[in-house]
């Protein structure tokens, strides 16, 4: 079967077509090895980024951001189609981002999906856009197998997750604030950095000298594990009412503080991490979600499987932010492992605030 699949969230609108044939069969709580190839099933995808429109604004502006959706939507339709040597009577079920995002960014992808399968007379599957980023590296040249602990790391999102299978979910920790992209974007705005703030974050902190600034690694020794990350986003605000005005004076202190922030951040995921597996007993770490795309906590949790003998994986460079291909693939995979998963109502309701937890059995 051929899945289109829709993302509309945020500030990045993405489609994609996925056939399920091409990837072999998939059974509940499989393995990524044997007849099934998920990579496979994945004919194309396009994306287009709201960025530059955002920057100006310093963050995403949720009415624009829904307003660019509608203009790209049926374009991109066309251009994965093209891609394909598909036509849209091929597509045998539309998957769309339900939740959680910003509440008109997310109607006008489910309009759009509701819209296109009544016509076509197929069904739709509403996908949890965590669950998306949670299964994209099954996407990747290397996928994972379940049973894994995954990392979720985004702007919105901080969180530790048992993954047994598609559906099968448990909860270990999540923030109890901040976000750690939130707190890289937060941190951009003190040091005077451009939106996105992460990347640029990242950027600075590589010119800085570690141990010049040293900040907290809140919850670090908690014996739990939840995150926290607005203490940080405080201290990090203290140092810079302090940082010298002169150049090149100045830029140095940005960058060590940058590093400073960016040392604390990736300490204290590395470390939840490792304290994940050891709780669980497995021996395997899945990291997605945009902040994964981090050089420094990539370097950081490589070094650390290597050290302790944990596999490590990531989803491919082009699928760590929002996309489509990853809405495809969940919708394929709730729709092959439960026929039920299937909506023909057509209804347009959204999520913005979903836990990820509430899908656990479902």
């Amino acid at each position: 079967m051929l899945i289109l699949g829709i993302e509309s969230s945020c500030d990045e609108t993405g489609l994609a077509l996925y056939d399920t044939e091409a990837a072999g069969s998939f059974a509940p709580g499989a393995s990524s090895k044997g007849s099934w190839n998920p990579a496979s099933g994945l004919l194309t995808h396009a994306l287009h980024s709201q960025i530059e429109m955002h920057r100006e604004y310093g963050g995403v502006v949720p009415e624009l951001a829904s307003r660019d959706h509608i203009r790209r939507l049926i374009p991109l339709l066309g251009e994965v189609l093209n891609r394909a040597g598909k036509d849209k009577h091929d597509i045998g079920a539309v998957a769309y981002t339900r939740g959680p995002g910003l509440a008109g960014a997310l109607l006008t992808g489910t309009a759009m999906a509701n819209a296109l399968a009544m016509a076509l007379g197929k069904p739709v599957i509403g996908v949890h856009h965590l669950e998306g980023h949670l299964l994209s590296p099954l996407l990747s040249a290397n996928p994972p197998a379940f049973p894994f602990v995954a990392l979720l790391v985004s702007g919105g999102h901080t969180q530790l997750m048992r993954v047994e299978g598609v559906g099968r979910y448990e909860l270990l920790g999540e923030t109890l604030d901040d976000a750690a992209g939130e707190a890289f974007d937060k941190t951009a705005k003190l040091l005077g950095l451009p939106y996105p703030g992460g990347p640029a974050v990242s950027a600075l902190a590589e010119q800085g000298r570690h141990g010049a600034v040293t900040l907290p690694r809140p919850m670090l020794h908690s014996g739990k594990l939840d995150f926290s990350f607005a203490g940080l986003k405080t201290a990090v605000l203290a140092q810079a009412r302090h940082l010298p005005a002169s150049d090149p004076e100045a830029e140095q202190a940005r960058a060590d503080l940058a590093c400073g922030f960016v040392d604390a951040v990736v300490d204290v995921l590395g470390d939840k991490s490792a304290a994940a597996l050891k709780q669980t007993g497995l021996k395997t770490l899945v990291v997605a979600g945009g902040v994964s795309a981090n050089k420094q906590l990539c370097a950081a949790l490589a070094a650390k499987a290597k050290k302790s003998g944990w596999k490590l994986h990531f989803p491919e460079l082009a699928l760590c932010t929002d996309n489509g291909a990853m809405i495809a693939l969940a919708g394929a995979l709730r729709l092959q492992a439960d026929a039920e998963a299937a909506d023909w109502s057509y209804t347009c309701d959204v999520q913005p605030r979903w836990p990820l937890e509430d899908l656990v059995g479902a």
